[in-house]
């Protein structure tokens, strides 16, 4: 049995955001602003790693995250960046099991469709990618077809998640405007933003 369609753009989600956690230079001070207003670079790091790594494997799995991992400091262990890249490779083999994808799993006691919530991690690891570059001097590299997904996934959820305040209101993209950068966009992510 093949694993579901959507699982190849899991697997580059997860290429380009472990691209992005290794480019964080060594030293590099954690306490910079980021385009997702409410977290400094520290702080949405360790949401990035927690929930696109960790709780990636237990979607999958159904199981609940440790506490232990929900209040773990990942950035004060000087090897996150490989710990965070391994940690997604096992999130992805979790997701490859055509099981993973059936049925619902349980976000905060409302059962989700599987395949709402992979889509919806695709969004954090490349949305939250982009965030983490921009704040730290570097690129995500999110292909068309990624981003096109991307997009699709923004516009398909967009409205719902400003209500629960997981987007800002969307920013007004040029005309000529990739579909990434009409996602960042549609996201409340400003595509020009600078650190």
């Amino acid at each position: 049995m093949n694993a579901h369609p959507m699982h190849p753009f899991l697997a580059r989600a997860a290429t380009a955001a472990a691209g992005v956690a290794a480019a964080v230079p060594a030293g590099q001070s954690l306490d910079a602003p980021t385009p997702c207003g409410e977290f400094d670079t520290h702080a949405l790091i360790n949401h990035w790693v927690l929930y696109t790594s960790h709780g990636l494997e237990h979607r999958a799995r159904r199981t609940e995250l440790p506490e232990e991992l929900v209040s773990r400091d990942f950035t004060a262990d000087a090897d996150w960046r490989s710990d965070y890249a391994a940690q997604l490779e096992r999130a992805v083999a979790a997701w490859g099991e055509p099981a993973a994808w059936e049925g619902d799993v349980d976000l905060g006691g409302s059962p989700v469709p599987a395949v709402g919530i992979a889509r919806m991690l695709i969004l954090e690891l490349v949305l939250h990618g982009w965030d983490v570059a921009r704040a730290t001097g570097g690129e995500i590299p999110v292909d068309e077809e990624l981003a096109l997904v991307a997009l699709e996934i923004v516009e398909e959820n967009a409205e719902l998640y400003r209500q629960y305040a997981g987007f800002a209101e969307a920013v007004s993209a040029p005309d000529d405007a990739s579909a990434w950068e009409r996602a960042l966009a549609a996201s409340g992510r400003d595509p020009r933003w600078k650190g």
